[in-house]
């Protein structure tokens, strides 16, 4: 074999290597991001239930407090 078909092999070779390699840390990479997405998106569910109980709590104590009190509605900017 000659040095040329040698050096060619070797080229190649760690050529490949080097693109397997890479391909390889970019799918990791990838996987990360979507993870994070995953996890922000989980947080931001959490977050929407978490007003809405709040809104329904809010809902439910006006109910009670209009039923106990007589509340009469302004008209804005009067």
């Amino acid at each position: 074999m000659s040095t040329a078909s040698k050096l060619t092999l070797a080229g190649t070779a760690f050529g490949a290597l080097g693109i397997v390699v890479a391909v390889h840390f970019q799918q990791r990479s990838e996987q990360a991001a979507m993870h994070a997405g995953v996890i922000r998106d989980l947080e931001q569910q959490r977050l929407k239930r978490e007003r809405q109980l709040d809104f329904d709590m809010q809902r439910q104590l006006e109910e009670e407090y209009r039923k106990i009190q007589t509340v009469s509605e302004t008209k804005p900017g009067g």
